[in-house]
């Protein structure tokens, strides 16, 4: 059986789709996938992280981890996007980094995928279903195949109940919801389905 390429990209200010990201790795990782963690640039100054301790523990925490680029999304047979809401959509450091595949997407490199995506907000109604379907919208641009969790799990209904992906409010002290099954889940289930496209 082919081992699943599975990569994760992610943006993070204050950690939280961080942690979505690690606990998606591990699941992959645990289901025998070869992944890769990615981060997308950071747009704005991070010396205003001094006024942000969340922020500047976010950074410390993940100075090793590599910046995304063209090859990860060539390299790989499945993708997991997170990504903080925004006013109901995607940030702009993870738009900017989309925007930047034209050329991949242009040579066929990027369809065929197997695509997820997961997000948080700072209140339950802050635009979470939206902010992830953004991410299927460009999905269905590259002719990927999307891979939602719908209610395969009990663990989403902990979670919230999100069927287009795991979401989560977050608070100071990590998030409201109960997250990590359900992110461990879609992982899995994305690693699953790629295997069976594949073999």
């Amino acid at each position: 059986m082919k081992k699943v390429k599975l990569l994760i990209v992610y943006y993070s200010m204050t950690g939280h789709n961080f942690q979505m990201a690690n606990w998606a790795k591990e699941a992959g990782e645990k289901s025998g996938a070869e992944v890769r963690l990615r981060k997308v640039r950071e747009l704005r100054d991070i010396s205003e992280a001094k006024e942000n301790p969340a922020w500047e523990k976010y950074l410390e925490d993940s100075k090793d981890i590599k910046e995304a680029d063209s090859d990860d999304l060539v390299w790989a047979d499945a993708i997991i996007f997170s990504s903080p809401t925004r006013f109901g959509n995607i940030s702009s450091q993870m738009k900017h980094y989309i925007d930047l595949q034209g050329g991949v997407w242009a040579e066929g490199k990027l369809a065929n995928k197997v695509v997820s995506a997961m997000t948080s907000a700072q209140n339950n109604n802050g635009g979470q279903e939206e902010t992830i379907r953004t991410i299927y919208t460009t999905a269905m641009h590259w002719g990927a195949i999307i891979v939602s969790p719908g209610f395969t799990s009990d663990a989403i209904y902990k979670a919230g109940g999100n069927p287009y992906g795991t979401s989560g409010t977050a608070t100071n002290d990590g998030f409201a919801n109960d997250l990590e099954d359900a992110v461990r889940d879609q992982a899995k289930r994305v690693i699953q389905i790629t295997e069976k496209l594949l073999n």
